[in-house]
């Protein structure tokens, strides 16, 4: 049997495409959206270069910056319409983020050339670069290689024209290298953190992309597994039968699983159906005992499969319903599930041309055997009954009517009641069958029977087109089985449930079982050349498995920044939520693993903001003690981050270890974490801004007049330090990848606000200190305070910058919380469609072990090389027959009981009550096999037990054991239905021990 979760789905098994599913992939759900963002900003931010350009336009200087600013904007511009259509995102991504990067660099060149040449502050575009390092990691599409290299070239090439120009222009007592190794902590942060994030990223979207794999790939094999199971229960239910059944199953397992089945009534579910106006034919092969007898298993498996497989073909082409095969019994049905004007005719064909294909085997092989075929047409009752191994089958008075017309007819002909007669509407000769004298039944309800005329025997017998019937000492040498056989594989009848063979059928899991233990089985290889239809089936199922990932893969993510469109989340422009609320909220409140990651980043950038202030700012009290109660607190949350991996060695701390593990899966306590974590590294950076000392304004004259103007120009130069640091403070928001986007978004706002109220009311303005570098340090009070130039003013550039980053971080937070939002979205879809391959997995289960045998139906379903028949020879087993003969007198066809439904279902309760003994352990060596009407079949010694050859005696004894006492049960459960249904059935029950 299959065992549950063996079907498929195996972990670590990846495709040849792999590799390029997951470039696109990444291709259009991340780098896609991010350009598209990035592009937005910065055309946002060269628009307000441009609008600021323009305010201070000056005819008399050279508009370098605002032609370059114009250029930029037009590429920008251009790039984000070719991008939005899905022009440039698939080809030389590469190129165009090195493009994007070139045009950065040129425009922050020039932003340090117009700074100079207009006298403002050397370090005055140390935001700008910062922020091309930052975005080069986090939003242009550049490999972590590639996104590292180009940093390092941002940073050093900045530094070296930074100390190029410091060195040419301002005074040693500047601290110039303190300054320097300032900014290269600065780099070195934003570096950092933007390798962080996009570690972060690309973990994250190598996760989703496993995820989202695994969702085509459940889905694809589900529905594989769906025709699977469609084609395993339509090889012995029709259609119209088995569908109920399978829906009954699902509902009944999702009832169980969710703990409330409720029994709606006391009967058990009867799947019976009448139909009317329908023609049944029993043919059964004469002369095929006696020649059984003599048959090898091997022989007699090869000889059933080839006739009844070139039966099943008759059938097929005469639209007609294989029932049932009993033993070398026939039986089928023409005008089910569709009613046929034609089933008179079809059926009677189909008799014809059984008759006919039996004749040649007889001629071809010299074996005498020959077909005898009764039909009736009437109503049947046809569906199934009991609760294990289901077997579709008919029940009415008709159907024994028909039973009888075939036991009474004549070999090689077909014998049909006057009730058919009538159907064929003269497509027939026929002449009279005197059924009356051979069956006392036709005599006693003076039922008229004809013999078929076939047309063929009217005619000369076309040329031959079998093999030629062996004659002389190769008749007398070669067994009559052993010429049947070798005629019969010439009719290349398909193995049994070869449809589940193929790709798409479902693996099974080995059982090895002990040679010492195995009954006696003969493989059966037939060699057959390779079906190259078969190849090209698997190929072209290869091709849409790939196409469906790749449709699948274009479908997670469109290239456009919002998810608005998408049935899933609201339609919301500003943040995405999803539809549905109890999503939202297990969202919300889901683990984050890596958690701990985003404290220690944090803890990172405090240190950063640390040796900036240590370095460049003025020595205080309150400074010194405000990041020594910051350095507590960061302490103390790393501590609680990461005490699981310090105390590993350490089993008495366990509250501390569950403290960390809980940073993670604690949704309360991990957001208070985040909020103390931020609150602290935003207002460390700015905190000491309001302590700092003003610049002491000296008479103009002389040496003083120098010292005063470096001082001030000093104080200008620890502002942009303060904004770097503030900056810095937004990077440690956004570095939590996996917070919540509201709070992200109050926290920058709130410090976006703060900063610049700070810097805007500063004292240090006041001195208009800012846009005078060392070429006008001379220039008296009243030039300084006179020269109206708002772009040489610094307070302008750090309120652009705060407000750049401010955009460009947020737009970067709500993409990400897209990206966090779809990975739980499809998470939930993985988990909801496993949910429901089990379900369908459960059902394949119930409907093997209602169909077959667990080894027998894991001979036939898995992916086997070889074409085996499957057969065993026992030697020791114990066939039991059980009927309840009273129930032919009980059946009747009236209206009171529904024209025998009623009946049925009495019958249905009788093989069902039977069918639950053989659930209980005791009765577990006993196989259920057939029903046939009132007869329940059942055998002992089928499956493989432990025991050794030498127990022979013992085994028999342990089988006839198990029978009677299952036998015993069987009458225990037919007296119990007696009393609830007031009725006196008895059961007969007849046993045999031998081989088979």
């Amino acid at each position: 049997m299959p065992a549950k979760g063996r079907y498929f789905l195996n972990e670590g098994e990846e495709g040849p495409d792999q590799d390029a599913l997951y470039e696109r992939y990444r291709l259009t759900s991340q780098h896609g959206p991010l350009l598209l963002t990035f592009l937005l900003v910065a055309i946002t931010a060269c628009t307000a270069l441009i609008i600021i350009e323009f305010i201070n336009w000056d005819t008399s200087k050279l508009k370098s910056l605002l032609g370059t600013a114009i250029v930029v904007l037009v590429v920008f511009v251009a790039l984000y319409l070719l991008v939005y259509v899905d022009c440039l995102v698939r080809r030389g991504l590469r190129a165009l983020a090195l493009l994007i990067w070139a045009c950065l660099m040129t425009l922050g060149y020039v932003l340090l050339y117009d700074s100079r040449m207009k006298g403002a502050c050397a370090w005055e575009q140390v935001p700008f670069f910062l922020f091309v390092i930052f975005v080069v990691y986090t939003l242009l599409p550049f490999s972590m290689w590639g996104a590292v290299a180009v940093g390092v070239v941002s940073t050093v090439s900045h530094l070296l024209v930074l100390s190029i120009l410091a060195g040419v222009h301002e005074m040693p007592s500047d601290h110039i290298e303190l300054k320097l190794l300032a900014n290269a902590i600065i780099f070195l942060c934003g570096n950092l953190t933007g390798a962080f994030h996009k570690h972060q990223m690309q973990d994250a979207s190598r996760d989703l992309f496993t995820y989202t794999v695994k969702c085509i790939q459940v889905r694809s094999k589900l529905r594989i597994e769906k025709r699977q199971q469609e084609n395993l229960l339509l090889s012995v239910l029709p259609a119209h039968i088995s569908m109920g059944m399978k829906l009954a199953i699902i509902e009944r397992l999702k009832e169980h699983r969710d703990r409330r089945y409720m029994p709606d009534n006391n009967f058990h579910s009867l799947y019976v159906k009448r139909h009317q106006n329908v023609s049944i034919l029993y043919a059964d092969i004469v002369g095929f005992t006696r020649l059984a007898s003599d048959c090898s298993p091997k022989e007699l498996v090869v000889m059933l499969n080839e006739l009844f497989g070139k039966f099943d073909q008759i059938a097929k082409a005469n639209e007609c319903m294989r029932i049932k095969i009993l033993g070398d019994c026939y039986y089928c049905v023409s005008g089910l599930p569709v009613s046929l004007p034609t089933h008179a005719r079809n059926c009677v064909k189909m008799g014809l041309d059984m008759c006919e294909a039996i004749k040649q085997v007889r001629e071809a092989t010299g074996v005498d055997i020959n077909m005898r075929v009764g039909i009736h047409s009437g109503n049947v009752l046809c569906g199934v009954i009991g609760l294990l191994k289901w077997q579709y089958d008919v029940w009415s008075h008709d159907v024994s009517l028909a039973n009888r017309m075939e036991a009474s007819g004549v070999p090689g002909r077909v014998h049909i009641t006057e009730a058919t007669l009538r159907h064929l509407d003269k497509a027939y000769e026929v002449e009279d069958g005197h059924g009356q004298q051979r069956d006392p039944y036709l005599k006693e309800m003076d039922i008229r029977t004809y013999l078929v005329i076939d047309p063929r025997s009217q005619q000369p017998p076309p040329p031959c087109q079998h093999l030629p019937k062996p004659k002389g000492d190769a008749a007398l040498k070669m067994r009559a089985s052993v010429r049947m056989t070798r005629y019969l594989e010439s009719w290349g009848a398909a193995r049994p449930f070869a449809h589940l063979s193929h790709r798409e059928s479902v693996s099974v899991s080995e059982t090895p079982v002990p040679s010492s233990r195995r009954p006696r089985a003969i493989p059966l290889r037939r060699h057959r050349t390779p079906d190259k239809s078969a190849s090209l089936k698997g190929r072209s199922e290869d091709d849409s498995y790939t196409d469906e990932m790749w449709s699948a893969i274009e479908g997670l993510t469109s290239t456009r920044f919002s998810c608005s469109r998408s049935d899933d989340f609201r339609a919301c422009t500003c943040v995405s939520i999803f539809q549905e609320k109890g999503l939202e909220r297990e969202y919300r409140l889901a683990p984050i693993p890596r958690a701990r990651h985003y404290f220690a980043c944090a803890g990172l950038i405090f240190l950063c903001i640390l040796l900036i202030h240590v370095l460049l700012m003025p020595r205080m009290v309150a400074l010194g003690v405000s990041f020594g109660l910051v350095a507590c607190v960061l302490g103390l949350v790393l501590g609680l981050s990461f005490a699981d991996e310090f105390l590993r060695c350490c089993p008495a701390r366990g509250m501390l270890r569950a403290i960390s593990q809980r940073v993670e899966t604690q949704p309360l306590l991990r957001v208070s974490l985040a909020i103390l974590t931020i609150g602290s590294l935003l207002t460390i950076a700015i905190i000491s801004l309001p302590l700092l000392p003003l610049p002491v304004r000296e008479p103009l004259g002389g040496n003083k007049t120098s010292v005063s103007a470096v001082s001030n120009q000093t104080s200008c130069e620890l502002l942009l330090h303060y904004t770097s640091s503030c900056i810095l403070g937004f990077i440690a928001c956004s570095v939590f990848l996996w917070m919540s986007l509201e709070l992200k978004f109050v926290l920058l706002t709130v410090a976006l606000v703060a900063y610049l109220v700070l810097f805007n009311v500063s004292p240090c303005w006041q001195w208009a200190c800012c846009g005078h570098g060392p070429d006008n340090l001379t220039e008296t009070n009243d030039t300084l305070s006179s020269s109206p130039h708002p772009w040489n003013d610094l307070k302008t550039m750090i309120n652009f910058y705060l407000v750049l980053f401010y955009v460009a971080l947020v737009m970067l937070s709500m993409q990400t919380d897209y990206y966090c939002r779809l990975d739980c979205l499809w998470k939930k879809k993985f988990k909801k469609e496993h949910e429901e391959f089990e379900t369908m997995e459960s059902v394949n289960r119930l409907l093997l072990e209602n169909v077959l045998p667990a080894h027998v139906a894991a001979h036939f379903i898995g992916d086997k090389l070889n074409e085996d028949w499957y057969h065993q020879s026992y030697d020791c087993v114990c066939v039991m027959f059980a009927s309840v003969p009273d129930f032919k007198v009980f059946y009747t066809e009236c209206d009171i009981n529904k024209e025998g439904l009623e009946c049925l279902r009495l019958l249905n309760e009788i093989i069902a009550d039977f069918d639950e003994l053989l659930l209980k352990p005791k009765f577990s060596g006993v196989e259920k096999i057939k029903t046939i009407g009132s007869t329940y079949m059942a055998a002992a010694g089928l499956s493989i037990t432990s025991g050794h050859e030498n127990q022979d005696l013992e085994r028999q004894h342990a089988h006839i054991g198990i029978m009677v006492e299952f036998s015993l049960a069987l009458m225990s459960k037919l007296d119990g239905i007696n009393r609830h249904s007031f009725n006196s059935f008895r059961l007969r029950v007849e046993s045999y021990l031998g081989d088979c």
